[in-house]
C-alpha cells in the first residue's frame, strides 16, 4: 500500500468516529450535561494514561536531544502560528478586534492530539508517537501562556501555571524522568497493560465529544455568512503552514523522530480546543467554530497529499 493510501486508511476510523459523536448528539444518546464529566475523565484520567503508555519505555526519549528540541519546537511553530494569522487577519479586515482575536489563536492552533497520534501509531512507531508527546509540551505552554494569556482576554480566574499543569502535562513531567530511570522494568505487567487498556480509550472518546461539539455549534451557526474566515483559515493552516513546517524538517539536521512528527503536524487541521476556549474567555465561538469545521473537512483531502510530499522530500526511514 503506497503513502497516501495508508494515511487515507489512518484518518477515515478518525472521521467516522467524529461523525458518530455528531450522530449520537443529534439522536439524544449522549447530552450536553454529560460532555463536561466525560472531558474531566478523559484529561485527567485516560489521556495521561496514554501518554505513560508511549512514554514508558521509550528508547527515543532517552536521547537529550528528544527531550530538548521537541518542546521547543512546538512552542514555536505555535507563537510562529499566532502571529502570522493575527498579521493576515487584520490585512483582510475579518472583523472587530474581537473575532480577529479568535481567528488569529483559531487558526495558530494545528491539531495536536487526537488527528496526528492515529495516524503516527499506523506510520511510525511508538517512539515516534513518545516524542510527539513531549513535543506537545511546548504546544500547551503556547497555548495558555500566549493564546489564552494575551490573545483571548484571561477572565478565567486560575493562574497561568495552574492552567498549564494539566493532567497530560504533569504526565509527561512525571513519565519522562521515569522512563530515564528504566522504571517500566520494574513495574508489574498488570500495572503496565491496565495503564495501556485506559489510554486505548482516549482517543475515541475525544473523538465523540468533538463530534456532539460539532453537532452543538452546527445547529445557530451562519456558516454561509463570513465566507473570508474559513477561507482565510484554510489558505493559512493547510497551505501556508505546512509548507513552513516540511521547509523546517528538510533544512535543519533534526532527530528523524522530530522530522517525522513535523511532517505530520504541517498536514493538520486547526485544533478544536479553541472553540471551548473561545467560548469560556472573550472570544467569538461562532468564528473558532467556522475556522475548525472548515479546516477538518478541507484536511479530509490535504492531509495525504502534504504527508506524501512530507516523506518524499524528507528521508525519515
Amino acid at each position: 500500500m503506497d503513502t497516501t493510501s495508508l494515511v487515507f486508511t489512518a484518518m477515515l476510523p478518525i472521521f467516522l468516529i467524529i461523525g458518530s459523536g455528531f450522530l449520537v448528539r443529534r439522536l439524544g444518546w449522549l447530552s450536553e450535561e454529560a460532555d463536561h464529566s466525560l472531558m474531566r475523565v478523559v484529561v485527567n484520567l485516560l489521556y495521561p494514561a496514554m501518554i505513560l503508555s508511549f512514554i514508558l519505555g521509550n528508547d527515543a526519549l532517552r536521547h537529550p536531544s528528544n527531550l530538548i528540541l521537541p518542546p521547543l519546537i512546538g512552542m514555536t511553530t505555535i507563537v510562529a502560528g499566532f502571529g502570522i494569522s493575527m498579521l493576515v487577519a487584520r490585512r483582510i479586515n475579518l472583523g472587530n478586534q474581537r473575532e480577529c482575536r479568535t481567528f488569529a489563536f483559531s487558526s495558530g492552533m494545528y491539531n495536536y492530539g487526537y488527528f496526528p497520534i492515529p495516524i503516527i501509531a499506523l506510520l511510525f512507531d511508538r517512539e515516534t508517537t513518545g516524542v510527539l508527546l513531549v513535543h506537545n509540551l511546548g504546544v500547551e505552554f503556547a497555548m495558555w501562556a500566549l493564546g489564552v494569556g494575551f490573545i483571548l482576554s484571561a477572565n478565567d480566574p486560575k493562574s497561568i501555571w495552574r492552567r498549564i499543569l494539566s493532567g497530560p502535562v504533569i504526565a509527561i513531567l512525571i513519565g519522562a524522568p521515569l522512563n530515564l530511570m528504566r522504571a517500566d522494568q520494574h513495574v508489574p505487567n498488570f500495572v503496565l497493560e491496565t495503564i495501556d487498556l485506559f489510554g486505548q480509550c482516549a482517543i475515541p472518546l475525544g473523538l465523540i465529544l468533538i463530534g456532539a461539539t460539532f453537532a452543538d455549534l452546527a445547529k445557530g451557526a451562519k456558516l454561509r455568512e463570513g465566507i473570508r474566515v474559513p477561507v482565510a483559515a484554510c489558505a493559512l493552516r493547510l497551505g501556508v503552514f505546512p509548507v513552513i513546517f516540511i521547509l523546517f524538517a528538510f533544512l535543519f539536521p533534526l532527530p528523524v523522530e522530530l522530522k517525522r512528527v513535523l511532517i505530520i503536524q504541517a498536514a493538520m487541521p486547526c485544533a478544536v480546543f479553541p472553540i471551548v476556549l473561545a467560548r469560556h474567555f472573550d472570544g467569538s465561538p461562532e468564528v473558532a467554530f467556522k475556522v475548525v469545521l472548515s479546516t477538518t473537512v478541507v484536511s479530509l483531502i490535504t492531509i495525504p497529499i502534504w504527508i506524501s510530499l512530507g516523506l518524499a522530500l524528507i528521508p525519515v526511514n
